[in-house]
């Protein structure tokens, strides 16, 4: 199922509007009428792969190990940001400084012991084809460090079809910070962008860049909130995008 677009996508003065532009008919919602040679910045965890609640129960028990008892669902929240901002953003400022980089190190031995249960989201490789097919420039923008990032990218059949990949590795900050956006479109050589994730951190990433998003609930979080984040338009998840592509933003022109 797809929902219809917000009735006014954020667009201010000066925006880049990713090669395209912006249009109403009379009682109608903003569409946006699409140009070739895009960029598109893609998630990885719960929108290219199925890997949303393994990140969950990795980081629940990495904050068990160390002796502090987290919500499933102040963690589920937090997915999408970097590992870097999460243990402050879910145990505090106090957890952080004490046991941080323990709690980080846990996560990922605890995530790579989950990793053959791991796999695509359904319609994710073909998605990839058919945007790189377009012409579409493909980047994925991950919060996830390289190494992490490199073993899920072997889920789907996409790295040759990327441009470029940016993760939480990388230069600059993690989501919600726009860098890792402006990082993924600027190695792709710049020019006009819209990203697709999961998470609200993922829109507000995109936001904060200053391009427009697709949201997607395969990672779990309603439209309603991915859509307060700053997506315009919400899907399902990759199978459904794909399914409606000819009347998506990333329709071919």
């Amino acid at each position: 199922m797809v929902l219809p677009p917000r009735p006014d996508p954020p667009h201010p003065p000066g925006r880049a509007s990713w090669g395209c532009m912006w249009t109403r008919r009379s009682g109608y919602p903003l569409r946006m009428v699409a140009h070739s040679q895009r960029i598109v910045v893609l998630d990885l965890d719960g929108t290219l792969v199925d890997s949303v609640y393994h990140h969950v129960v990795a980081w629940q028990t990495a904050f068990h190990d160390v002796g502090l008892h987290v919500s499933g669902r102040r963690v589920h929240d937090a997915i999408g940001m970097g590992g870097d901002r999460l243990v402050a953003y879910v145990a505090g400022e106090p957890a952080e400084t004490a046991v941080g980089d323990d709690v980080r190190t846990l996560h990922d031995q605890h995530f790579r012991a989950g990793l053959r249960s791991i796999s695509e989201l359904d319609g994710a490789s073909d998605l990839v084809e058919e945007l790189a097919d377009q012409g579409y420039r493909l980047v994925v923008a991950s919060s996830s460090e390289d190494d992490l990032v490199d073993d899920l990218l072997e889920l789907v059949d996409a790295r040759a079809r990327l441009s470029a990949v940016v993760t939480g590795s990388s230069e600059g900050s993690t989501k919600p910070a726009p860098d890792m956006v402006q990082l993924a479109v600027e190695r792709a050589g710049g020019g006009p962008a819209i990203a697709v994730g999961d998470a609200v951190w993922d829109a507000l990433a995109a936001e904060a860049a200053g391009i427009p998003s697709i949201g997607v609930r395969s990672g779990g979080i309603s439209a309603e909130r991915l859509r307060t984040a700053g997506a315009s338009w919400v899907y399902d998840g990759p199978a459904d995008l794909l399914a409606r592509l000819s009347e998506s933003p990333l329709r071919a022109s």
